[in-house]
């Protein structure tokens, strides 16, 4: 047996050195680096005999595979089946990243105790609460079944004592971080410990058809913790977001091998857990201000879901030689993009001007149609003058300062005619072959232009 070997392993990205680095070389972050002991037998990694087939199976042409139709383990919270893309795939390898106490478990227990309703069976390991602890969280929410089962532990050989043993159709980690392999010789949550323990996790997934969840830690920047390797080795990587401050939670799908990633699941954090919120535009429009400049509502949509939410602008004097810019929920050079093309198209000059954009609610919007919202909002707050409080507006700009065409045009218009809005300002583009629904006017406009005078005069 050869002579151990010590190396330097990079706490966030995994690279490796034979010697401690003060700055990683490839991900740029500063004191990362942590010794660890180089063994000349490595652990297996990667995906052999991970699931595919046994080993020793022979190369056979594509057409030649059986195909079976195996439907998906709906969960019964209609939210997380629209994000994961109809339900979880019995085998796939799901991380669950997110904030410190944003709802990561509280999600996972409502829906372990939703498939325990209709007769799956569950195993949640959790390895940074109690068996006590957990039964109380389990409580608060009722989320009692003797189909879930719960084991606190974090040594990876006896968990998968337990996974053989009660032969599950879900297997919850809370958390990744937490559990160690034994013959690794590094502390839990390292490099090779996660990338080495979720290894084992994904030939579990795959060889025992089993669905498995991982909760994953995020840094200070928000990316989950740990290799990137990580994300690339699960199926599917979801993210729960939301404002600590706030009440409603947002489920995002980043990766998904058998899914969209456009959708969003939305949710409002209660006394008893989390509750489905079936109309997000109510949520996002209840508390809007009316009358007030600055004030816009844009017709998003969201995988293919339309959202409409508030876009609030705020244009003062400068005080500095060079104006400020700051948004939140839109994307920042965007919204000087549009700044230019107001200044040199329409002759709204904001030079000396600072600009503030903030989406109302928390919500991301990164689609081209809020383009014209955010120009018309700028306008409203420059001039001081409110728009009508029935409007909605949604448009992609171009440089020329065109209105372009934007898709699901349908989806939109009715969904602001069903929150009782009485007039849309559309790319004339996107009117061919529709038809308006009555009670509701839709305004085509071609140019930024017009469309500021279709909303102001």
């Amino acid at each position: 047996m050869g002579k151990p070997k010590l190396k330097y392993v990079c706490q966030t990205c995994g690279y490796e050195s034979p010697k401690w680095l003060g700055k990683c070389p490839s991900c740029q972050a500063w004191n990362t680096f942590a010794e660890e002991l180089q063994r000349p037998e490595r652990l297996s990694s990667g995906l052999s005999g991970a699931g595919v087939g046994r080993a020793g199976d022979k190369p056979v042409p594509i057409t030649e595979v059986e195909t079976t139709q195996e439907p998906r383990i709906v969960t019964g919270i209609s939210e997380l089946n629209r994000v994961l893309g109809g339900g979880i795939v019995p085998g796939s390898l799901i991380l669950v990243g997110g904030d410190p106490g944003i709802g990561k478990s509280t999600l996972l227990l409502q829906t372990s105790h939703a498939l325990t309703s209709v007769g799956r069976t569950v195993l949640y390991v959790s390895g940074e609460e109690s068996i006590r602890q957990t039964r109380l969280r389990a409580d608060r929410l009722q989320a009692l079944s003797p189909q879930m089962y719960i084991l606190c532990e974090t040594n990876l050989e006896v968990i998968e004592q337990a996974v053989n043993q009660i032969k599950p159709d879900l297997l919850v980690i809370d958390s990744i971080q937490t559990v160690y392999h034994g013959e690794v010789e590094s502390a839990p949550g390292s490099v090779v410990q996660v990338r080495e323990c979720t290894n084992r996790f994904l030939q579990i997934a795959k060889t025992g058809h089993i669905a498995t969840v991982l909760v994953g830690h995020v840094t200070k920047e928000g990316a989950i913790a740990g290799p990137r390797l990580l994300e690339h080795m699960v199926d599917c990587v979801l993210y729960f977001e939301g404002e600590r401050h706030h009440t409603y939670r947002i489920l995002r799908a980043v990766k998904n091998r058998f899914g969209s990633t456009n959708e969003i699941g939305i949710f409002e954090m209660r006394e008893a857990g989390l509750s489905e919120v079936h109309n997000p535009s109510e949520l996002f429009l209840a508390q809007r201000p009316l009358g007030v400049s600055g004030s816009v509502v844009v017709a998003g949509l969201e995988g293919t879901r339309p959202i409409l939410v508030e876009l609030q602008a705020l244009v003062a004097p400068t005080n500095f030689a060079a104006p400020r810019r700051v948004s939140n929920g839109v994307d920042l050079q965007r919204v000087n993009l549009i700044i230019a093309v107001l200044e040199k198209r329409v002759g709204i000059f904001l030079q000396n001007q600072d600009a503030y954009l903030n989406v109302a609610g928390g919500v991301k919007l990164d689609e081209p149609a809020v383009d014209l919202a955010i120009a018309v909002s700028l306008v409203s707050s420059f001039r001081d003058k409110p728009t009508r409080a029935d409007d909605a507006v949604f448009g992609e700009i171009g440089l020329t300062g065109e209105v372009r065409g934007v898709s699901r045009i349908d989806q939109r218009v009715r969904e602001a005619q069903k929150l009782g809005f009485k007039r849309v300002i559309v790319p004339r583009q996107s009117l061919k072959g529709f038809e308006a629904p009555p009670g509701i006017e839709v305004i085509g406009v071609e140019t930024i232009a017009e469309a500021l005078h279709a909303v102001f005069e």
